[in-house]
C-alpha cells in the first residue's frame, strides 16, 4: 500500500488536481513540491483565483508596470498575465502531461464568465486562450449553460480541450456528455486525430449540500435534519452513474475505437463549507477510478495529513443515492429549483470575482503610469 492518502488516491485512479494558481506558486518552486510531494497532477484557476493571486504581493508588478508602458487597457492586461500563468504552469507540469500520454499535467483557463450565454463568444475567446497559452496540455474551461452547450462542441471540434464547468445537474451532465460526443463526432470527420483531445466534466459538490441543507434546516423535522449533508455526496455519485453508462453506449464505443478519450467526472468544490462534517468527506466518499478530485490547498493538506480510504466509495451506492434524492423531494425540496439557482449564482460569483479582477488590474496599471 501507499505511504500516504494521497497516494493511495491516485493508486485508486483519482487525478488529484490543485484548485489554485499565483505566479508567486509558480516562481517559487511551490506548485512543482506539490508535484513531487502531493502526487498533484494538474490545475485548475477561475476568476476568483486570479482576483486573489493579483491582489497579493509584487510578483506581477514588473509584467504590469511593462503592460502600463505599452498603455494595454485592462481587458487585454488581464489576457496577457492569466495566459502567462497559465502557460508557465502548462511547462512545469509538462513531465506528468507525458507520463500520463496527455491524461493528466493539465491546467485550466476560464473563458470570461459574461460570456456564459454568448455561444459564439464563447467559442472565439476559447480559441484565442487556446493560441495564446500555446501549449498542448492546456484545458479551456467553459461553463455548462444553455449556450455553453453549443460551444462545448465547437471547441472540441477544433481539436480544443475543455474543462467544462458549473455542472449541477444529472440531466445537464448528460447534456455536457451529448455535447463533448458530437464535438468529437465532428472532429472526426473533420480529420483531427482525437486522441489529442481532452476533457473533464466538472460537478459541483459542496454548494449543492450549502443551498439543500439551508432548505432542510427551515424545514425542521427529524426527517430532514436527517437528510443534511447528504444531497452533494448523493448527486455525484449519480453522476459517475451517469458517466459510466454514456460511455459504454455504441456512440461512444465507437468514438474510442477511433482514438478518443472519456470525458471523466471531475469532483468541484470540494472544500467542506460545514465546520462539523469531516474535512476530507468529498475527497473519502467520491474516491473512485477515472474521476478527478479538484481541490483548494487546505483540502489537499487535509487529505494527505489524515484521510481514510477504503477503496471505491461510488460504484454500487446508487440506489441508495436516488433514495436520498427521493426523500428530498418527498420533503418538499425541489432537486431542479436548487440546481438551476446554483448555476445561475454560479454564474453571477464568477462575474463578480472577473470584475474584481479587472478593478484590481486597473489600479495596478494606473499606479504603474
Amino acid at each position: 500500500m501507499s505511504s500516504t492518502p494521497t497516494a493511495q488516491l491516485s493508486d485508486l485512479g483519482v487525478s488529484i488536481w490543485l484548485d489554485d494558481l499565483s505566479r508567486d506558486r509558480i516562481s517559487s518552486g511551490g506548485l512543482a513540491t506539490l508535484i513531487t510531494d502531493r502526487n498533484v497532477v494538474g490545475v485548475t484557476t477561475n476568476p476568483t483565483i486570479f482576483a486573489a493571486a493579483l491582489a497579493t504581493g509584487t510578483t506581477y508588478d514588473d509584467q504590469v508596470r511593462q503592460l502600463a508602458q505599452q498603455n494595454t487597457d485592462v481587458t487585454r492586461a488581464v489576457f496577457e498575465i492569466t495566459t502567462d500563468d497559465v502557460a508557465a504552469a502548462c511547462d512545469i507540469f509538462d513531465g506528468v502531461y507525458a507520463a500520463t500520454k496527455g491524461v493528466d499535467g493539465r491546467v485550466s483557463i476560464e473563458v470570461e464568465p459574461g460570456l456564459a450565454h454568448d455561444s459564439a463568444g464563447t467559442i472565439a475567446e476559447a480559441q484565442q486562450l487556446w493560441k495564446k497559452v500555446g501549449r498542448p496540455n492546456a484545458m479551456i474551461k467553459i461553463p455548462a449553460t444553455i449556450p455553453g452547450l453549443q460551444a462545448i462542441t465547437e471547441t472540441i471540434a477544433a481539436g480544443i480541450s475543455v474543462n467544462v464547468t458549473l455542472i449541477f445537474s444529472l440531466d445537464r451532465h448528460r447534456a455536457v456528455i451529448d455535447a463533448y460526443l458530437s464535438g468529437l463526432e465532428k472532429a472526426h470527420a473533420a480529420g483531427i486525430d482525437l486522441s489529442t483531445i481532452h476533457s473533464v466534466a466538472s460537478f459541483f459538490v459542496s454548494r449543492v449540500d450549502t443551498e439543500i441543507d439551508k432548505r432542510l434546516v427551515a424545514i425542521g423535522t427529524p426527517e430532514a435534519l436527517a437528510l443534511k449533508s447528504k444531497a452533494g455526496i448523493a448527486n455525484a455519485r449519480l453522476a459517475y452513474e451517469v458517466f459510466e453508462k454514456a460511455f459504454a453506449s455504441d456512440r461512444a464505443k465507437a468514438l474510442i475505437d477511433a482514438g478518443a478519450n472519456l470525458q471523466r467526472p471531475l469532483w468541484a468544490s470540494t472544500g467542506v463549507k460545514d465546520p462539523s462534517l469531516p474535512d476530507t468527506l468529498y475527497v473519502t466518499e467520491l474516491a473512485v477510478a477515472r474521476t478527478v478530485n479538484t481541490m483548494p490547498e487546505k483540502t489537499l493538506e487535509a487529505t494527505f495529513d489524515h484521510a481514510r480510504l477504503e477503496g471505491d466509495a461510488v460504484t454500487g451506492t446508487y440506489d441508495d443515492a436516488r433514495d436520498v434524492l427521493a426523500q428530498l423531494e418527498a420533503l418538499g425540496v425541489s432537486y431542479d429549483e436548487v440546481t438551476a439557482l446554483l448555476e445561475k449564482e454560479g454564474v453571477e460569483k464568477f462575474v463578480v470575482s472577473w470584475n474584481e479582477l479587472l478593478d484590481t488590474v486597473s489600479a495596478a496599471l494606473e499606479a504603474a503610469r
